[in-house]
């Protein structure tokens, strides 16, 4: 899942970026009213995250920009902590609105509410054969046993399974989960891979993650084949 930082102050960017991409989220951060008008316009997210204070701007005009043309969830941050400017902020279409200074903890639960909140019930949870995948509490199952994913490869499963019985470039698997081109000569998609198969794939007879040669990678029951 894509979310936009719309952000002032860039130290609190660069760490919400951080800590959303720990999480398994892909981040783009922008720190004015110009910016995230433009990557909201180019771009689908699964959430928004704005400062309603931005150099060059208001972030309620934002707010109402993307409402305009756009139902994505918007969580609102701001130092401002009156009654009045919660009540703007919700009545102009935010979402949720979480005061500033907060904890990292704090803003992820309302994030995960926000996602799951918005998420048709049938798209909480991803399968193939008898891997799931359950995107709300973001847990894995294999063959009815718990699997221990990392953020990383807890994304990297989710696009697969998005696009189970395809092969998936390694250039979209850089973008949907590193949200990076990866250098030609770098190794760290192959060995996520890797990694992520001695998870998923090892210890089951039935195997569901396969490598197409010069292509990309495929999730697949290849059983009846």
């Amino acid at each position: 899942m894509r979310i936009l930082v719309i952000e002032s102050e860039p130290r609190l960017g660069d760490r919400l970026k951080k800590g959303l991409e720990e999480n398994g989220y892909a981040v783009d951060v922008a720190s004015g009213d110009a910016e995230g008008r433009s990557l909201c316009a180019e771009r689908d997210y699964a959430l928004v995250l704005l400062d309603v204070v931005l150099p060059g701007g208001d972030g309620f005009a934002v707010l109402q920009a993307i409402r305009r043309t756009s139902k994505v969830p918007v969580l609102v941050l701001t130092a401002r902590d009156k009654v009045e400017d919660r009540i703007k902020g919700l009545r102009q279409g935010a979402d949720d609105y979480l005061v500033k200074p907060f904890r990292l903890p704090e803003l992820l639960a309302r994030v995960q509410a926000l996602l799951q909140r918005g998420m048709p019930q049938a798209l909480t949870t991803l399968g193939l054969a008898d891997l799931e995948l359950d995107l709300a509490s973001r847990r894995c199952v294999r063959n009815r046993m718990r699997v221990e994913l990392t953020a990383r490869e807890f994304s990297l499963l989710t696009v697969l399974l998005h696009h189970r019985g395809q092969i998936v470039s390694r250039s979209t698997l850089a973008d949907q989960v590193w949200n990076t081109p990866l250098e030609s000569d770098t190794n760290v998609l192959e060995v996520a891979i890797r990694r992520l198969r001695s998870k998923i794939d090892d210890p089951f007879e039935l195997k569901l993650l396969h490598t197409v040669r010069g292509s990309g990678y495929v999730l697949e029951d290849r059983s009846w084949s």
